[in-house]
């Protein structure tokens, strides 16, 4: 679980195939601030823009760690597999922490593309197109987790062929997270409030997955 604060920001600094083939995933090694990973051990759960992943290897003097990523997060994940991207990164949810943000899974739910990323006064206003099928967990001062940042949405549009909301960004935010990187065209990953997950299930609608559990 976590709260979508950034606590961090790495890079890809390398990436090693796990296989031959479309099926296989790839391993990460990911470079953190220093002092970054003192508290951190084997298993735990880092939050990669906005993807929860699992520590498997760490070297504490480099200030690095790697992470296992199946083809099935690649698929369904952006800006993951690029030497040198930038990540937003977080570290799980402990029981006394602050919930700063809000509740936040690690599961991305679809991917976005950045409309328009410009400086309004003293802020920044980013506007992202979000896939059809989570439009309506989108709503006017409502929160969304892009890039692993939890945000809260300024204004949205139905369209056809998906939803365009309106965020506000602080300077703060845009020093401290690497959403200062984004441009008109940039892939995104989205994670809907879980809040509004669990709504809509009491109200009968259908679920994000593709099929029921047993």
């Amino acid at each position: 679980m976590f709260t979508g604060i950034i606590t961090g920001v790495g890079r890809i600094a390398a990436l090693h195939d796990l296989g031959s083939s479309l099926n296989h995933g790839k391993r990460l090694t990911l470079e953190a601030p220093p002092g970054y990973l003192d508290d951190v051990g084997l298993g735990d759960s880092i939050a990669l823009n906005g993807a929860c992943m699992t520590v498997t290897s760490l070297d504490l003097p480099a200030h690095r760690f790697t992470i296992d990523i199946s083809a099935e997060s690649l698929a369904r994940t952006t800006g993951l597999a690029q030497i040198g991207q930038r990540l937003n990164l977080e570290k799980a949810l402990r029981a006394h922490d602050r919930l700063g943000g809000h509740i936040v899974s690690g599961h991305v739910d679809g991917v976005g593309t950045v409309t328009r990323f410009a400086r309004v006064g003293e802020s920044w206003e980013l506007r992202v197109m979000a896939p059809l099928q989570l439009s309506k967990y989108l709503a006017y001062k409502g929160s969304i987790t892009v890039n692993g940042v939890s945000l809260t949405v300024n204004e949205v549009a139905d369209n056809a062929t998906g939803c365009e909301f309106s965020i506000n960004l602080i300077p703060h935010t845009v020093q401290n997270t690497a959403l200062g990187t984004l441009a008109e065209g940039s892939a995104v990953n989205l994670e809907i409030d879980t809040v509004a997950r669990y709504v809509e299930r009491m109200l009968g609608g259908a679920p994000l997955t593709r099929k029921e559990s047993a």
